[in-house]
C-alpha cells in the first residue's frame, strides 16, 4: 500500500539537512558534538565524509537489494503508532531528569510500544550467502571514521576494566540494539512500504536525530537541532541505506556500536 507524497518527503527532508548545514556554516557553529559524555566537538564534515564513503560502497559493490517482502496488514495503524512513539520520545525526553528517567522513557516508547504492537510480526532471515556482503561498506566506514585524522579524539573512560566492560555492554544493548530495531527495522521498514526507500530513510533518520538534542544539546535550540540533523541525521542515512539494501542487523549494530564506543576503546588501547 503506497501512500502519495514520497517525493515530497524526500525533497523536504533533504532540504532540512541542507538547510541545517547552511545555518551552521552561516552562524559559524560547524563544530558538532560526537559524544553525550562531554562537550568536545569535531567539524561537521568529519562526520559526513565516512558516511559518503559508506553509501558509495553500498551503491558500488555489486549486489541485488534484498526484497522488502509483503506489507503488514495493519500498515497504517503501525505507521501511526510507531511514528507517534518516535515523536513522543523526542518531545518527552528533554522533560525528564537523570539516567533513570531516560531509561524508563526510552524502554517504554522505543521497546514496550513496538513490542506490544508487533509481537506477531516476522521477518524473513537473510540467505546465508548474503550475510557478509555488507562487509565492504561497513569496513570502509570504520576505516575512514576511526582510522584517519577524521576520527574523533580518543577518550578516557576513567573506569576500571570490569566497570568499562559492563558500561559498554549495557550501552550497546540500550543504544545500538534498541535504537536500530526501532528506527530502522521497525519504523523505516514500514515507511518504505508506504513511501519508498529513500523517503523512508530520510524520514527515519531525522526522527532518530532530533531526540539527541536532549542529551547533546547546549541550550540553544536552533543550533542544537541543526547539529543533530547534520550529525546523527546524516549518519542515519548510512544506517538506513544499509538496512534498506541488505535487511541485516549486524551492519547497523557494528556502525552504531562503533560510534558510541570506538573513541573509548581506542583511548584505552593507545593511552
Amino acid at each position: 500500500m503506497r501512500i502519495r507524497g514520497g517525493t515530497a518527503v524526500l525533497v523536504a527532508g533533504s532540504a532540512v539537512i541542507a538547510g541545517a548545514a547552511l545555518y551552521l556554516v552561516l552562524t559559524g557553529r560547524t563544530g558538532v558534538r560526537y559524544s553525550a559524555d562531554h562537550d568536545g566537538t569535531v567539524p561537521l564534515w568529519f562526520r559526513w565524509v565516512p558516511v559518503l564513503v559508506g553509501i558509495a560502497l553500498v551503491r558500488l559493490v555489486p549486489f541485488d537489494a534484498a526484497p522488502l517482502g509483503e506489507p503488514p496488514r495493519r500498515l497504517r495503524a503501525e505507521l501511526a503508532v510507531l511514528t507517534a512513539a518516535a515523536v513522543a520520545f523526542a518531545l518527552v525526553l528533554p522533560l525528564v531528569d537523570g539516567d533513570l528517567g531516560y531509561a524508563v522513557v526510552k524502554v517504554a516508547l522505543l521497546a514496550a510500544v513496538p513490542v506490544a504492537l508487533l509481537w506477531r510480526a516476522r521477518w524473513s532471515p537473510a540467505r546465508p550467502d548474503r550475510r557478509w556482503v555488507p562487509l565492504a561498506p561497513v569496513a570502509g566506514w570504520l576505516v575512514v571514521a576511526h582510522g584517519t585524522p577524521l576520527a574523533p579524539p580518543a577518550g578516557d573512560p576513567g573506569l576500571d576494566a570490569a566497570a568499562l566492560v559492563a558500561a559498554l555492554v549495557v550501552g550497546f544493548f540500550a543504544n545500538a540494539v534498541l535504537e536500530e530495531l526501532f528506527y530502522r527495522r521497525w519504523l523505516q521498514t514500514r515507511w518504505e512500504f508506504a513511501l519508498g526507500a529513500w523517503p523512508a530513510i530520510v524520514l527515519s533518520s531525522l526522527l532518530w536525530a532530533v531526540w539527541h538534542v536532549a542529551i547533546q544539546g547546549t541550550g540553544d535550540l536552533p543550533v542544537d537541532l541543526a547539529s543533530a540533523v547534520v550529525n546523527q541525521g546524516v549518519l542515519g542515512l548510512f544506517l538506513g541505506c544499509l538496512w534498506s539494501r541488505y535487511r541485516l542487523m549486524w551492519p547497523l549494530l557494528v556502525v552504531h556500536g562503533a560510534v558510541n564506543s570506538a573513541p573509548i576503546l581506542l583511548g584505552v588501547l593507545f593511552r
